[in-house]
């Protein structure tokens, strides 16, 4: 009767301990159903790279609702009015696609540029946020080509240092003459 006891206490508890290490161990890719609605994008900043001022940069982010029930977008706020947000208006349903299409018109803006929107929603997770980022030059010095001066000496001769430092500025045609003494 004992022996019968311990037995079953030792399958019992061999069990438990089964029950209890596979609940612990999950895939690394696997993904908790939020309860609730959950916005997840496939790209949270866009990186446009160089452009010249009074370029309009138009970019979509993507997302789905990784969540158990229809995800709604109520606004989008930006951090200021050179950009324009269009998104998709109807219910995300759980499992399905959204879209934010963001402008930015680069008109009046100069230097490094990094524009917020922010995402209003039922998500569970609260706001979300995405950004456009990159830098706007001036549209009159990034159309000129780049221009260089470079004075050769009286007898028309370059020496080795003036090829170097010429060729260091951009001018990799220049070859050097060397000097007879």
């Amino acid at each position: 009767m004992k022996k019968a006891l311990i037995l079953a206490l030792s399958l019992s508890l061999t069990g438990l301990a089964a029950q209890a290490q596979s609940a612990a161990v999950k895939p690394a890719n696997a993904q908790e159903k939020v309860a609730g609605p959950q916005i997840q994008f496939d790209e949270v900043k866009y990186d446009f790279g160089s452009i010249k001022q009074g370029d309009v940069v138009d970019h979509t982010f993507k997302f789905k609702n990784v969540g158990t029930q229809p995800l709604v977008i109520s606004n989008i706020g930006v951090s200021c009015g050179c950009t324009t947000p269009d998104w998709t208006k109807d219910p995300i349903m759980p499992g399905k696609t959204g879209s934010i299409s963001a402008k930015f018109n680069s008109a009046g803006k100069m230097g490094m540029q990094n524009k917020v929107l922010t995402i209003e929603s039922n998500s569970a997770g609260g706001n979300a946020m995405v950004s456009l980022v990159g830098e706007v030059k001036d549209a009159a010095s990034a159309n000129a080509a780049p221009t260089m001066t470079v004075e050769s000496k009286s007898n028309g001769v370059m020496d080795e240092k003036d090829a170097k430092q010429k060729s260091k500025m951009g001018d990799n045609k220049i070859k050097a003459k060397r000097k007879s003494s």
